[in-house]
């Protein structure tokens, strides 16, 4: 490997951290031409020869639209026959490989509540099986040219990726870096992959001069001049591929003058039976097979046996393993090659492979190909129905963003095509039907939108009330379930489809309407207006046989049971619904229903009754390849919460590890912040920072990504001692709760936690004597506590009546308001400890810490002491830091000792520092009175060194004012000089 050895070193060392058990991948960029595949070759040699399992996949360019994916079909299918045939065993495995069954219907039965979750299902068969052949032995999957990658494919590869962990896998993946610009669709899933601990990008790059010069002369081994192995080495730019064709050219014709010329002067000079092969290969795309070639090419099997063989012996063709396949050497010969052809040439030949093709019906692949041949040679009737038969096989085969191009390929060619409707035995308005729900499905909601309502608009509703209602039932349904949906157009929509299908007999669209009109309705008003349609739906559903809609219609009324307080009926409810949705394969629904249950025992404080039956769900979810569904990512965000209200934040912090994930989006975006909680309860702020910065774009557009990084972000803030900050975050997080659902019960701890900020900055302007800034900060305190009142009285809480989490915060705000007020009392401080405890030791331990100040205000000591002990033990088991520090430096500042009676004092521990070893000296010197000048000839630095580090240490600190600095660092433990004073 001349001039690669760093790379292979690189790639070396991920081998081995692969074969000692730490997953990872490696991305490996190029241009065209570089050595990527070479480079991969010689790590799959080395792989096999330490007995490692290779498996390797190839993508092809989407223009010659071929299997979904593609390199992961190869991949599994050089597995040996027992493991394939085991493989085959599994039903969503046995999907994306050839064989699968035909009779699969093109959209989930009514039963799954038309929600297609066999992709999921389909990733996490596929990393299930990578993970236990690694078990067996270190498997290394090489997959190239990602830059042609489907979106299936890139989707699977984003998922498995994502989940590396101590499987003896190594992933390696080649694109051409030349290829992705800006609007390439595999570019987001790049920048995703490599911000993961797991993925390295590894960039090859064109050999430098020595190196070229090297690598020529490797390859003429001592047959041309030197001169001309300078010239070819310069000519060459550093890329091996090009050396090579310019070597192979300059051995008869001389150096060609351009690329093309270069590519094709090794075609050139072969036969023309072979040139002609190759010509009608290229077409074919960078793969063809044997037969194909045999039908097309008018020679016999002689002459073109013989024509092969010259194409393979000069280095144009590879013969693939198989025996029946021929590959072009590299694509950019295939790319060449075509590119010459004259165009009438070329769709003359695109016809002739769409006639071979037809005849082909059947076979797996083939329609995807006949469409693009028949697109490229003009035949658009052909086009149109292949595009069809093309789509259907992709949602068989659980690749619906496969399944959406070929549908809107055949969109655009609907009204280009005679009697587009009596060929293809369907209507435009199922084709758009069927696009908008591959649309949803594959993570583009405002697709699916656009097609739906495209869809509504050309139906006539007075000839067929019944599909009008449904499409807009369909539309009501997408916009509920889209986190940035809004309920009052969903309203609109199902209100219109109602009004459809009100006076017909029990159908399966009407008992759809129903269901979804009381789940619409049920999110909007109260109970007597949502029951009687669920209610009717669920008769309707039992009338004509929708089990979708009846279990649908069945956790609506769940819901509503534990909306009026009701909250055992609602788990019976929810109990009988989850059972019968796993009768009837619902499995999205199943999960709603599980995490209804979960739900609806957190919401009254029975946090450990709502733990066990959240693990339960998580193993139901990882049973039925759920995992990675809304509901499935629902019910593993609710653990992570309940985990660390219990107590269990290690469990917490594994529960909530995910890494970026593709599919299916916000969702998905939940269950890592709900992990914000531990990791700033921890004082991590650093990552949990990082994490906020990732989170903040998406807090606008869900309602628990704002309220979770809205609060962590608040408390984050205060632990630093930024209480103005604090504040901000605090309104700036209440507006996009507000804007997302007025009166939520989110905006309790919001609000609680703004009171508390603006507490904190009223104490600080009173301590500064600064009356026009305590002034200030009441007035937004009170503003803030009259909101926090207002969403009190109007909220709508899950099980009736607000739980003790709801009525917990409401306590702590009306106690910190005491403080905002300057009347801090101790007995305002008991319910709210006395609320925590039942759902949150750690929130109870910083009430307790807060009541602690506040009898040592009232000159109650012993109290205080016992409060501070019993914080002190909840943040030292938790290793919650910031509050660890909080409680040891009030009671330094209240000279207390923290020890138990008849102990020894232990040594304090280490505070949460924010300032660098420099900005500590700096400000240790500015409380010994020192100057700002004085500072600078001490510690050897500029005066406006100086005055920039201090104003990084009172932005840190939230002081306004050096004198405030000093004073807030020795609350919090910092200074040297203080300590020694």
């Amino acid at each position: 490997m001349v001039a690669r050895r760093d790379e292979m070193r690189v790639l070396r060392q991920a081998l081995d951290r692969a074969r000692a058990g730490t997953a990872g991948a490696v991305l490996v960029a190029g241009e065209a031409g570089v050595g990527k595949s070479r480079l991969l070759d010689e790590l799959s040699e080395i792989a096999r020869a330490d007995g490692a399992r290779v498996l390797t996949g190839r993508c092809l360019d989407v223009g010659q639209a071929g299997l979904p994916y593609l390199p992961f079909v190869e991949a599994l299918g050089q597995l040996p026959e027992e493991v394939l045939a085991e493989v085959r065993s599994r039903p969503a495995l046995a999907r994306l490989l050839p064989g699968a069954a035909d009779d699969e219907p093109l959209e989930p039965p009514g039963g799954r509540g038309g929600e297609d979750m066999g992709q999921l299902q389909l990733f996490e068969a596929v990393r299930r099986v990578l993970t236990e052949l690694s078990h067996e032995g270190c498997v290394l999957l090489a997959l190239e040219d990602l830059h042609w990658a489907d979106a299936s494919t890139r989707y699977l590869l984003s998922f498995l990726v994502s989940r590396l962990r101590g499987q003896r896998l190594l992933v390696v993946a080649t694109y051409r870096s030349d290829d992705v610009h800006r609007t390439h669709p595999l570019r987001p899933v790049l920048a995703e992959l490599v911000r993961l601990p797991a993925v390295e990008r590894l960039d090859l790059r064109p050999f430098g001069p020595a190196q070229t010069l090297e690598f020529v002369r490797a390859l003429a081994d001592e047959t041309l001049p030197d001169d001309v192995e300078r010239e070819i080495a310069r000519r060459c730019e550093g890329i091996p591929f090009f050396a090579e064709e310019l070597l192979a050219a300059c051995a008869e014709c001389g150096v060609p003058t351009a690329l093309a010329d270069v590519l094709l002067a090794r075609i050139e000079r072969l036969s023309p039976p072979a040139q002609r092969v190759i010509r009608l290969a290229s077409v074919a795309g960078r793969i063809v097979c044997h037969h194909r070639l045999r039908a097309l090419s008018d020679l016999e099997d002689a002459a073109l046996d013989e024509a092969l063989r010259e194409a393979v012996t000069h280095h144009v063709l590879v013969l693939d393993a198989s025996g029946d396949h021929y590959r072009f050497r590299h694509s950019l010969l295939r790319e060449a090659v075509y590119a010459d052809l004259l165009p009438g040439e070329r769709a003359r030949w695109h016809a002739a492979y769409a006639g071979l093709l037809a005849r082909e019906e059947g076979v797996r692949g083939v329609a995807a190909e006949l469409a693009h041949h028949s697109m490229e040679s003009h035949d658009l009737t052909t086009a149109l129905t292949a595009s069809l038969r093309a789509a259907t096989e992709a949602a068989r085969g659980c690749a619906p963003a496969e399944a959406l191009r070929h549908l809107e390929r055949a969109l655009k060619l609907w009204r280009r095509v005679p009697d587009a409707e009596e060929v293809t035995g369907t209507d435009e308005v199922a084709l758009l039907r069927r696009a908008a729900y591959h649309a949803g499905v594959s993570g583009e909601p405002e697709r699916a939108l656009a097609l739906a309502r495209a869809a509504i608009d050309l139906v006539d509703e007075r000839s067929d009330p019944e599909l009008a209602a449904d499409l807009r039932r369909r539309y009501a349904q997408e916009v509920l379930a889209s986190p940035e949906g809004r309920p009052a157009h969903a309203v609109d929509m199902i209100e219109h489809a109602w009004r459809l299908v009100e006076d017909r007999p029990a159908s399966s669209a009407r008992a759809w309407v129903l269901a979804v009109r009381a789940r619409v309705l049920c999110s909007l008003y109260a109970d007597e207006v949502a029951r009687p349609l669920a209610e009717s739906a669920v008769l309707d559903a039992r009338a004509s046989g929708v089990a979708g809609a009846e279990v649908d219609a069945l956790i609506t009324l769940a819901v509503l049971d534990q909306c009026r307080g009701d909250v055992d009926a609602a788990c019976e409810r929810l109990v009988v619904a989850r059972d019968r949705a796993a009768e009837t394969g619902a499995w999205s629904v199943e999960l709603r229903a599980w995490f209804n249950l979960a739900a609806n025992r957190y919401e009254q404080g029975r946090v450990a009754e709502a733990l066990a039956v959240l693990e339960e769900g998580v193993r139901r979810a990882e049973s039925i390849g759920m995992v990675w569904s809304n509901y499935g990512l629902e019910v593993r965000g609710l653990l992570v919460v309940a985990r660390y209200a219990l107590g269990d934040w290690d469990g917490s912090v594994a529960a909530a590890e995910l890494g970026p994930d593709s599919v299916p989006g916000i969702v998905s975006a939940r269950v890592p912040a709900s992990g914000l909680y531990v990791k700033v309860a921890r004082g991590e702020f650093e990552a949990a920072g990082e994490l906020l910065r990732q989170l903040r774009p998406l807090a606008p557009r869900d309602l628990h990504v704002a309220s979770i990084t809205g609060a962590c972000g608040v408390e984050m803030a205060l632990w630093r001692d930024r209480p103005r900050d604090a504040a901000r975050r605090a309104v700036e997080a209440l507006q996009n709760v507000d804007g997302l659902q007025e009166n939520a019960a989110a905006g309790l701890r919001l609000a609680a936690m703004g009171v508390t900020a603006y507490a904190e900055l009223a104490r600080r302007a009173r301590q500064r004597r600064d009356c026009a800034g305590e002034r200030s900060a009441v007035a937004e305190g009170e503003e803030m506590m009259t909101r926090l009142r207002r969403v009190a009285e109007r909220v709508r809480p899950r099980i009736g009546m607000l739980g003790p989490e709801g009525r917990a915060w409401i306590a702590r705000a009306e106690a910190e308001f005491g403080r905002l007020l300057g009347r801090d009392r101790p007995e305002a401080w008991r319910p709210v400890v006395e609320l925590f405890g039942e759902y949150n030791g750690y929130l109870q331990a910083v009430a307790r810490w807060r009541w602690a100040s506040a009898l040592f205000g009232a000159g109650d000591r012993e109290e205080g002491v016992r409060q501070l002990r019993l914080a002190l033990d909840t943040a030292e088991e938790l290793r919650a830091v910031p509050l660890a520090d909080a409680v040891r430096a009030l009671a330094r500042r209240a000279r207390v000792s923290l020890a138990q009676p008849g102990s020894e004092e232990p040594e304090p521990r280490q505070a949460l520092d924010p300032l660098t070893p420099r900005e500590r000296a700096v400000l240790d010197l500015v409380a010994q009175g020192r100057t700002n000048r004085q500072i600078g000839d001490e510690l050897y630095i500029s005066e406006k060194t100086v005055s920039v580090h201090l104003s990084r240490v009172m932005a840190k600190l939230g002081a306004t004012s050096r004198a405030e600095a000093v004073a807030l660092a020795y609350d919090r433990d910092l200074l040297v000089t203080a300590k020694a004073g």
